[in-house]
């Protein structure tokens, strides 16, 4: 799993590729904050288009980002967020949190 960040206007773009478990999401977090403590984006846009798989861990960073982002004042996007990742996070209440497309 690898993370590449972006950073544009005021968002932080974090574009994933590959395996989202466990032992991928601690970097990727880490990654991701370090960004954002640096830019303080209004938008942190997550993109899932190369995402293969994805185990609660997914679930856990998605959320840590949406308290971080909420903190200083910011919001989050899912976005090519697939079929069967989407449904998940649906049905684990992500999209009360963050857009899902």
């Amino acid at each position: 799993m690898g993370v590449k960040i972006e950073t544009a206007d005021s968002a932080v773009k974090a574009y994933l590729d590959g395996e989202l478990d466990h032992h991928a999401a601690g970097q990727i977090r880490d990654e991701i904050d370090l960004a954002v403590g640096n830019n303080t984006p209004e938008t942190l846009i997550i993109d899932f288009g190369e995402v293969t798989f994805m185990d609660s861990s997914g679930l856990g960073l998605v959320m840590g980002r949406y308290k971080v982002m909420k903190d200083i004042g910011g919001h989050v996007v899912l976005k090519n967020t697939p079929a069967h990742i989407k449904k998940v996070m649906r049905l684990a209440g992500m999209d009360r949190f963050a857009q899902i497309s």
